[in-house]
């Protein structure tokens, strides 16, 4: 049995690793997915001060408290972020990263130096997509039902974790038995953004013919690429 903590992105909540999460438990393994402060059901706790940082102590503690060792971690889109400050804040209790067509940020890159978010709608705390942009670019390549169900229970993200430069001082310094899942329907994050990752780890290399949300579209072969590395 292996544990994994399935780390989810922007306007997203542990929801979205439902489909991957019942693959991963029907295999045997323990499976957490957490929802980030600021986020889905805990939206309410929104408030300045929620940072890529505070999001990456929270799996820390987790594991932490948890007692969790030789654990696999999976972040897609912005978790990539989370999941890499989490690592390096807590190096002993990982046994693999899997980047999920994930973001994997240098120190001091910030997410627009990575991606372009057309007509996002910006609060004083949050920031996010429009219904609309949600309907017709994000999820237009899932099913009916599924854009529905998904679209109830996305949320708008914390603004600083979607702006702010990340702290990785130690990350990229570091051995990790590290994969790359790249979604080749997806714009974002690019495929040279997904190869540096590659690259800079000596991590191994998967494609998925399908878009930016593998867990919706082909849970069972994420499930799998994940449990295997």
């Amino acid at each position: 049995m292996t544990t994994f903590v399935l780390i989810h992105g922007a306007y997203q909540g542990g929801w979205i690793w439902k489909r991957v999460a019942a693959e991963l438990t029907g295999a045997g393994h323990r499976v957490l997915a957490p929802t980030l402060d600021g986020c889905a059901e805990r939206k309410g706790q929104v408030r300045a001060g929620i940072t890529t940082e505070t999001h990456a102590a929270e799996i820390a503690e987790l594991l932490f408290y948890e007692d969790l060792t030789d654990v696999v971690l999976a972040g897609t889109s912005t978790g990539g972020m989370v999941m890499a400050a989490a690592a390096e804040r807590t190096r002993e209790r990982i046994a693999r990263l899997v980047f999920a067509d994930a973001l994997a940020l240098l120190h001091g890159e910030a997410l627009p130096d990575i991606v372009k978010r057309p007509g996002a709608v910006n609060t004083e705390l949050t920031s996010g997509p429009s219904r609309q942009d949600f309907e017709t670019r994000l999820f237009a390549d899932l099913d009916a039902a599924t854009r529905r169900w998904a679209i109830e229970r996305c949320t708008p993200h914390p603004i600083a974790a979607m702006q702010a430069p990340v702290r990785l001082e130690r990350f990229w310094d570091q051995p990790w038995n590290a994969s790359v899942i790249w979604c080749k329907r997806s714009t974002n994050p690019p495929q040279a953004h997904q190869r540096r990752t590659a690259e800079r780890l000596k991590g191994r290399w998967h494609e998925l013919d399908t878009g930016h949300y593998p867990m919706l579209t082909e849970p069972a072969a994420l499930a799998r690429l994940i449990a295997e590395g």
